[in-house]
């Protein structure tokens, strides 16, 4: 493989090129906007007059591709969180607060432990949870709906925000590699992480310069608008910029959201509905830091899921926001204030400065037949590769997710397999 064309600087595209770079491959990125990111990025918000995410990104210390990937283009040091494994809660109709608190090592005591596990749970809620081992499509609340607060403080909201489904419609089974490859391997891979200053400056601003100075090009503001092919192979990319040819050993990531992708090759499956994600972002710069233990804090009995504080900024994710998202700005920002202003601790504090971000197609829906459109890497076209967290990564659509299938995508064609 020769020269490599990456379509779309997104998590999933910046992760092809770094591999492929690395293997000591020509790579040209192409990306639509004026940056690099995709839907993980910062800007500068006039408004609040400080930098903030398109949208809030929960790690975990298992996510090993992430984390080796931060550690290519030398941006370990990026991320923050507890010094363990520790996941604080308040219950907003109860006005309880509890951390879950896990031990290290593979097999998890610290469900023997009341004061380290879910407040009103018991040991036996938990071995329940081996159901997801033969879940098939059952939905997780088809599974566990009806077992008290383990639902209510612990799988509802869990797959929530990793699946960005309703729990009556998000498949189980979708849990079980999250579950596999983070909790269940105990504290070591279970440690919360956010990013420390944005999303951009933790993996594009770094990622984009690595790959530069590696001697990849990346062009931004530079559309790719079709792909010729002639005898199952691609051999142009039309841009902006008119048409530019792709070699016999040459071969293309298509790196770009499901929609573009399908608008770019006829014979693409790929998931066709969608879940929207609401962030709330608040300058509060006397926020109630003193009740935050950590840099985050999940939410139960509450329209919010998770407050994210970084410096003066207090942000809130709502994920399968659907009926949020139809409302008006007004209204979510008096709601969630609300919410925000009891979980802190700052009863009456006005309503400050606020920006609302609506990210109305954030994640495929996890239902059994959004799973079946998932397509692989592989095309049937021979030279030509996808990457996404929409593409059949085994994973839910995640940070996580993405940044693997640029790995599965770059090595696909460094095998030859294209």
């Amino acid at each position: 493989m020769s020269k490599v064309h990456v379509i779309g600087a997104g998590l999933a595209g910046l992760s092809a090129a770094v591999r492929l770079v690395q293997a000591g491959v020509d790579v040209v990125v192409h990306e639509q906007a004026a940056h690099a990111g995709g839907r993980a990025r910062s800007f500068h918000d006039a408004v609040l007059d400080e930098v903030i995410d398109n949208g809030n990104h929960l790690l975990l210390s298992g996510n090993r591709s992430v984390l080796n990937f931060l550690s290519l283009v030398n941006a370990s040091d990026r991320l923050t969180g507890p010094s363990g494994a520790r996941f604080d809660f308040f219950d907003l109709e109860t006005s309880d607060r509890w951390s879950v608190d896990l031990t290290r090592g593979p097999v998890p005591l610290w469900v023997l432990y009341k004061d380290r596990r879910v407040r009103g749970t018991t040991m036996g809620d938990y071995v329940k949870g081996l159901k997801l081992l033969t879940a098939g499509d059952r939905s997780v609340a088809n599974l566990f709906a009806g077992q008290g607060q383990i639902y209510r403080r612990f799988w509802e909201p869990f797959a929530v925000a990793v699946l960005n489904t309703p729990a009556d419609q998000a498949v189980a089974r979708l849990l079980m590699p999250v579950i596999r490859e983070t909790l269940a391997k105990g504290a070591a891979s279970s440690r919360p992480l956010i990013a420390k200053k944005g999303l951009s400056d933790t993996f594009a601003d770094p990622s984009s310069t690595w790959l530069e100075r590696h001697g990849a090009e990346i062009r931004f503001n530079d559309r790719v608008s079709m792909l010729r092919s002639n005898n199952h192979r691609i051999i142009s990319l039309t841009t902006g910029n008119g048409d530019e040819p792709v070699g016999p050993g040459d071969g293309v990531v298509l790196a770009v959201p499901p929609w573009s992708a399908a608008e770019l090759i006829d014979d693409t499956q790929a998931p066709q509905k969608f879940a929207p994600i609401v962030n709330i972002h608040f300058r509060v710069p006397d926020c109630g830091k003193q009740v935050m233990r950590s840099p985050l804090l999940g939410m139960v009995g509450a329209v919010s899921h998770w407050i994210f504080v970084r410096d003066d900024v207090v942000s809130v994710t709502v994920s399968a926001a659907y009926d949020l998202a139809r409302q008006a700005n007004e209204h979510i920002a008096d709601t969630i204030w609300g919410e925000v202003s009891q979980a802190l601790d700052m009863p009456g504090h006005p309503l400050p400065k606020v920006r609302i971000i609506k990210e109305r197609r954030a994640t495929f829906v996890a239902t059994p037949e959004q799973l079946s459109r998932r397509p692989a890497c592989v095309t049937s076209t021979k030279n030509l590769v996808l990457a996404g967290d929409w593409t059949d990564t085994g994973l839910p659509a995640t940070i996580e997710g993405a940044v693997r299938s640029g790995e599965v995508a770059s090595d696909t064609l460094l095998k030859g397999i294209s």
